[in-house]
């Protein structure tokens, strides 16, 4: 049965990553208030051919198409791919964090809700990788989601021993690494190092991520895939441009999948 929950996870994954990046184009188009429509179903950005139901099969349909349009063989990008890949494997990742047959409710409510937040991550690092913003709605709808996600993990806690200082200190201390480092590089730079909506978005991974050494880890995780990602880019054109989002993301969910390990390897 837990063979089976990881195949349910990751296909869903792939699914909700095709949906959000189809998502992430109409939100832009709709703030943009361009002319373009979109039709109920999927259609091409340059043509406009409604696309038929096997060329929205996630991952295999842009493998086979060769990441084409089928009708007018227009490039439709590696965004599908990576948002439809990402996501699988995020929640086939999360998913290995709980054993199905002896969770208890309280469990699979923080891991629904892990899901949902990773949702509304998803759909921030697809955009921002995109076009380079932060849609503010979606923003204040993780930080909604990572506050609930607190509330349970407190509740969680403290239903299984005493209550303990370090319940308050250790999501406070998260949230000064990830969104007050943030908030401090936005106001200091005004503007120039990092975006407006970076700082909201480190308050929402450091409220999820709960503990101030994982906020810590994600910190370093962000930053090193962005150097890795961003350096030959930057080098071939100086003045690129780095959106920060997608690597935030990538680290927080990385973190929580390997949460045990790297308690393991710091010694605690």
């Amino acid at each position: 049965m837990q063979i089976l929950f990881y195949i349910i996870l990751f296909i869903l994954g792939a699914c909700l990553g095709s949906f959000l990046c189809c998502q992430a184009r109409r939100l832009h188009l709709k703030e943009q208030k361009s002319k373009q429509k979109f039709a109920a179903r999927s259609v091409c950005l340059y043509c406009h051919y409604q696309l038929k139901w096997y060329d929205n099969i996630p991952i295999i349909s842009w493998l086979v198409l060769g990441g084409e349009c089928r009708k007018c063989h227009h490039k439709i990008g590696i965004a599908e791919l990576l948002a439809e890949i990402g996501l699988a494997l995020a929640f086939l990742g999360l998913g290995t964090t709980i054993d199905i047959a002896t969770t208890n409710p309280l469990a699979w409510a923080i891991f629904i809700i892990t899901l949902l937040l990773t949702l509304s991550l998803s759909l921030l690092a697809i955009y921002d990788g995109i076009y380079g913003e932060l849609p503010t709605k979606f923003l204040k709808s993780s930080v909604v989601l990572s506050v609930i996600l607190l509330i349970f993990k407190e509740y969680s806690l403290i239903s299984a021993s005493s209550f303990q200082p370090e319940y308050i200190y250790k999501p406070l201390l998260s949230v000064i690494i990830l969104g007050g480092l943030y908030l401090a590089l936005y106001k200091i730079s005004k503007g120039k190092w990092v975006g407006d909506g970076d700082w909201i978005l480190g308050l929402s991974l450091g409220l999820a991520a709960y503990d101030p050494w994982l906020a810590l880890i994600i910190l370093f995780l962000a930053n090193l895939l962005a150097c890795l990602v961003m350096y030959p880019i930057v080098r071939r054109k100086k003045h690129a441009r780095i959106y920060f989002g997608p690597f935030m993301v990538i680290a927080f969910v990385v973190t929580l999948v390997f949460a045990d390990f790297f308690f393991y390897a710091i010694g605690m």
